[in-house]
C-alpha cells in the first residue's frame, strides 16, 4: 500500500514515501524547535500537491515512487481560527505556497466548543458575523471532545489530518474532564486511524506536560517525532529525533540514522543534515 507523504521532501525520500497509512504520529517538542513548523509544512505541501502541481514541483519536487497524496487535508485547531493559522503559516514558508495551498485545506475551528464553559468572553472566540438567530438555533455547543470525534468520523478517511494541539486538551483536565478522557480519546484515535487509512499528525508541546503524560500520549500513538534545540559552541540548532515509529524506525536504524538536523526556509520545514552512528 502506498505511503502518505509528510510533505517534507528529504524525509519522505529517506522513508521511501513517508508514513504507512493508518498512522497517528506525534510531533512533540520544545517551543520553537520545529514541531509546529513541521505541521504547517505538512498541511501546506500536501494541499499544494493538488492545488498547484507546478508550485509543488518547485518547492517539493517529485513524489517518491512509493507515495501518494492524501485525498484531502484537514486542519483542526482548539484555540485558533483559520485567519490566525494562515498568518502563522506565512511566517514559516513563502507567501505563494500559503496562498495557493490554503484553499485546499479544510479548517475546523473548535474554539467555540473549547472555550464555551470557560470565563472567556464569548466575543473573543465567536465569529463576528454570527447572527443572533443562528446563536438561538444552535444553542450551546457540543462538548469539545464530542465535536472533535464527530468531525474526524466524518472527514478523516484517506486524509491528512493535522491536530493543533493535544496539549490544549491536556490543559482542560479539571473536575469536568479527566486525564483518562484525553488518553482514551488518543487510544481510540489510534484504532480508528487504521480503519480510516489516512495519516493523523498530532502536535504536542512538551514544555506544557509532564513526562508521565507524554509517555501516555506516546503509548497511544503509532509514532513520535521529537523536536529539540541543541547547542554547540555559540550556535543553536534545531534537531528531530525519531523516538518511536513502528514500521519505520527499524528502517532508519538499519541505515544507522539516529538524528536529523533541521532548518526552516521559504519552502517550510526541511532536513538540513542526517546524523548517523559513527
Amino acid at each position: 500500500m502506498p505511503s502518505l507523504p509528510f510533505g517534507v521532501a528529504r524525509l519522505d525520500s529517506i522513508l521511501e514515501g513517508g508514513a504507512p497509512p493508518g498512522n497517528v504520529v506525534l510531533l512533540a517538542g520544545e517551543s520553537g524547535a520545529g514541531a509546529r513548523e513541521f505541521l504547517y509544512t505538512s498541511a501546506a505541501m500536501n494541499a499544494l500537491g493538488h492545488a498547484d502541481p507546478e508550485l509543488f514541483d518547485l518547492y517539493y519536487g517529485d513524489l517518491p515512487a512509493g507515495a501518494t497524496l492524501p485525498e484531502a487535508v484537514h486542519y483542526i485547531s482548539f484555540t485558533a481560527d483559520t485567519d490566525a493559522i494562515t498568518r502563522e503559516m506565512g511566517y514559516t514558508m513563502a507567501d505563494e505556497i500559503v496562498d495557493a495551498a490554503i484553499g485546499g485545506i479544510e479548517f475546523r475551528d473548535l474554539s467555540p466548543e473549547y472555550f464555551q464553559l470557560s470565563p472567556i468572553p464569548r466575543d473573543w472566540y465567536e465569529d463576528e458575523t454570527t447572527s443572533i438567530t443562528e446563536l438561538g438555533d444552535r444553542g450551546e455547543y457540543e462538548d469539545v471532545l464530542t465535536a472533535f470525534g464527530d468531525y474526524l468520523s466524518a472527514h478523516a478517511d484517506d486524509s491528512l489530518v493535522c491536530i493543533d494541539s493535544v496539549t490544549d486538551l491536556v490543559s482542560m483536565v479539571d473536575e469536568d474532564t479527566e486525564w483518562s478522557d484525553v488518553t482514551m480519546v488518543m487510544k481510540g484515535l489510534k484504532k480508528a486511524a487504521y480503519e480510516w487509512g489516512g495519516l493523523i499528525l498530532v502536535l504536542v508541546n512538551t514544555d506544557s506536560i509532564t513526562d508521565r503524560e507524554f509517555g501516555a500520549l506516546m503509548d497511544a500513538a503509532g509514532g513520535t517525532l521529537q523536536f529539540s534545540w541543541e547547542s554547540g559552541g555559540s550556535q543553536r540548532a534545531r534537531t528531530m529525533f525519531v523516538r518511536e515509529f513502528r514500521g519505520v524506525l527499524s528502517q532508519l536504524e538499519s541505515e544507522n540514522i539516529v538524528r536529523f538536523e533541521t532548518e526552516i526556509h521559504e519552502g517550510g520545514f526541511d532536513i538540513s543534515d542526517v546524523r548517523k552512528i559513527r
